[in-house]
C-alpha cells in the first residue's frame, strides 16, 4: 500500500505486474464475487501467466487485501532512520503519515480494495492476518532502534500493536468516506487521540 519510490527498470515492471494483477483481480471479484473468481481468471485478464501471478501472490485473496513484502521493509526502514530522540510513539506516527502520503494522489485503487475487503469475510480475515505480519515486522525494527535484543519487548509491542490499530480504523474511516479528504489528515486525528489516551474529542458525536 505505500507509494512506491522510484526504481530501476526492473523494478518499475515489477511494480506494474503487481498493480494489473491487483486491478484485475479487484474487477473481477467487484463483478463476480470471490468464490467464481479464478486464479487463471486474474492472470488472463493481467496478461500474465498463472506462474507469473504466484510469483506475486501466494493466493487470490491476497492479491487483494494482502500487502506488498517490499513495502513492509520498506516500512520497517524507515522506521530504523527516524531520529534517534524522537519518542518510539512519534516515530512510529511519522514512519507511517510518510509511508502512506503518496497514496493520495491515486487512491482509487486502494479505495476499491478495502470496499471489497469489508464486504467479504474472507477477505476482511486475510487483511487482518496482513495487518498481523506488518505488526511483527514493526516490533522488530522498533525494538531494533531502541537498542534491544531479538528477545520480547512488552513496551515496544504495545506501541506498535495500538498504533496499528488507529492507522487501520483510520484508514477504513477514510475508505467509508470514498477517499474523500486527506488520508493523512485522517491518521493523524486517530493517531493524536491516541496520544492523548483515548480521551473523546470534543467534535467527538454524544449519545442521547
Amino acid at each position: 500500500m505505500v507509494d512506491p519510490a522510484p526504481g530501476s527498470l526492473r523494478e518499475r515492471k515489477k511494480t506494474a505486474t503487481r498493480v494489473a494483477l491487483r486491478r484485475a483481480a479487484v474487477d473481477l471479484v467487484a463483478g463476480r464475487g470471490l468464490s467464481a473468481v479464478t486464479v487463471e481468471d486474474i492472470a488472463s485478464a493481467a496478461g500474465v501467466s498463472i506462474r507469473t501471478f504466484f510469483n506475486y501472490f501466494p493466493t487470490k485473496e491476497d492479491a487483494i487485501s494482502g500487502f506488498d513484502p517490499a513495502d513492509l521493509a520498506d516500512l520497517a526502514d524507515r522506521l530504523r532512520s527516524r531520529p534517534a530522540d524522537e519518542a518510539p510513539q512519534v516515530a512510529l506516527h511519522s514512519t507511517l503519515l510518510e509511508a502512506l502520503s503518496g497514496i493520495e494522489t491515486d487512491h482509487r485503487d486502494l479505495v476499491a480494495r478495502l470496499e471489497l475487503v469489508r464486504s467479504d469475510p474472507h477477505l476482511l480475515a486475510r487483511h487482518v492476518s496482513a495487518w498481523a505480519e506488518t505488526e511483527r515486522r514493526m516490533v522488530a525494527a522498533l525494538v531494533e532502534r531502541r537498542g534491544g535484543g531479538a528477545g520480547p519487548d512488552r513496551y515496544s509491542t504495545l506501541v506498535v500493536a495500538t498504533t496499528l490499530a488507529a492507522a487501520r480504523v483510520g484508514l477504513m474511516s477514510w475508505c467509508a468516506n470514498g477517499g474523500e479528504g486527506s488520508l493523512a489528515d485522517e491518521l493523524a486525528y486517530h493517531f493524536d487521540v491516541l496520544a492523548a489516551g483515548l480521551a473523546e474529542p470534543s467534535d467527538a458525536p454524544t449519545g442521547t
